[in-house]
């Protein structure tokens, strides 16, 4: 009786640490490759020599890993000015790989305006776009103007967002897709909140995901591990390197991409957690 508590354990350690979905046919061109899902550097929220030093480290930790790539899933600083800006950007050069990032709320403010998406863009350059790797499309969106539509920008992107995730499925090219904010955090139909995306809309993109051949959905922005699925979809928010409100370790997502499955797992930086990081608002 023993042994097979200890089997279970095992068993129930490795489901916690890593995640994994497979499909049914490989899609063309497809490779094996890593890519890293990081969340929430936001240099000044977690203390602002703190979150400097853990993004530092994360850096060193993922140029170690030597992935393909790395994404940023917005937040990359608390306050936009021009030293956090520039501590980020000197830091994430440090990257051996290509790094893409989208914004988050503190990157173009809570309220997005014409204005401040100007600023984004001039410092970071597009807020959504796609690339495609090894026979994946990579979607990168702004949920910011998806929760506050900002007149002249959230339509051009509804559309685009539908244009490209359509492309991508006559191409048979299996989509991620990545944002800020999550869609929901329990239920597909739980209530609009400041952690997820309008119902309407909400429904009108997990259907539009689901017939067109996303796999997985990567956000941040709750500082918590947040991993549900919905109909084969995984829908992933990660640790921070900043501050993590559950009380998590600091660190990222590292995926592993074969030709028969989509997996996940945690990379730890190795720093404590002080119960002062459990505190604050996103």
């Amino acid at each position: 009786m023993r042994n097979v508590k200890k089997v279970f354990l095992v068993i129930t350690l490795c489901l916690i640490v890593t995640s994994g979905f497979s499909f049914g046919s490989e899609p063309e061109n497809a490779g094996n490759f890593s890519f890293v899902q990081l969340c929430d550097p936001q240099l000044g929220f977690g203390g602002y020599e703190h979150d400097v030093n853990s993004f530092q480290i994360a850096v060193k930790k993922i140029n170690e890993l030597e992935p393909d790539f790395v994404v940023i899933c917005g937040d990359m600083v608390n306050t936009f000015d021009e030293k956090s800006l520039s501590d980020f950007n000197d830091i994430k050069n440090d990257l051996k790989m290509p790094c893409y990032c989208c914004p988050g709320n503190h990157d173009v403010e809570n309220t997005p305006t014409v204005e401040s998406l100007k600023k984004y863009r001039d410092f970071f350059g597009k807020d959504y776009f796609a690339f495609e790797h090894k026979g994946y499309t990579f979607v990168m969106t702004d949920t910011n103007i998806i929760r506050v539509p900002v007149e002249g920008e959230t339509q051009k992107q509804d559309s685009w967002i539908k244009e490209t995730i359509n492309a991508a499925h006559e191409k048979k090219s299996p989509v991620f897709v990545i944002g800020h904010h999550p869609m929901y955090t329990r239920t597909p139909d739980e209530p609009y909140g400041n952690n997820s995306l309008p119902v309407e809309k909400r429904k009108e993109l997990l259907e539009l995901f689901e017939n067109s051949g996303v796999v997985a959905i990567l956000t941040a922005h709750t500082h918590q591990s947040i991993i549900n699925d919905y109909n084969g979809i995984q829908l992933v928010t990660g640790e921070t390197t900043s501050r993590n409100l559950d009380g998590r370790p600091f660190g990222f997502r590292l995926w592993n991409i074969s030709p028969d499955s989509i997996k996940h797992e945690f990379i730890s930086l190795g720093m404590p957690t002080p119960a002062s990081n459990r505190r604050g608002r996103r």
